[in-house]
């Protein structure tokens, strides 16, 4: 019976082990800010400075697997100008972009995008737009 039981725990150890059990939660490992996107949606043109006719882009890099809703908070002259959000399900690295420009030009001044994970804020990045 000692032997049996050996057996089934072992079993049960080497099932957890092959389901993806104890993969890593999604989580963001980086935040990149620029004026273009590669084709897997990470930032191409690295950059803080913009100019009014310009896309301003920002890519969330992740890793692990799961669900999540990440979103980017727009920042201009301390006023929140746009909030929006992606659901995400993701196994392994990712990349999830978004992106902010108006068709009028975007006004010179400091700006700022902050992202969150599942409503938590991950962290901010600031840029300026000039003339």
């Amino acid at each position: 019976m000692l032997r049996s039981s050996r057996i089934r725990a072992l079993l049960l150890f080497v099932a957890l082990g092959t389901c993806g059990c104890g993969s890593d939660p999604l989580q963001v490992t980086t935040i990149q800010l620029g004026k273009s996107l590669n084709p897997d949606k990470t930032v191409g043109t690295h950059t803080t400075r913009f100019k009014p006719a310009d896309t301003v882009y920002a890519s969330v890099l992740t890793d692990g697997s799961g669900s999540a809703t990440i979103g980017a908070r727009w920042w201009y002259a301390g006023r929140l100008v746009s909030e929006p959000t992606q659901k995400v399900s993701y196994k392994g690295a990712a990349a999830t972009e978004f992106h902010m420009q108006t068709s009028s030009g975007l006004p010179a001044g400091d700006y700022k995008v902050e992202i969150l994970l599942d409503g938590q804020s991950i962290g901010t990045r600031e840029f300026r737009v000039e003339k």
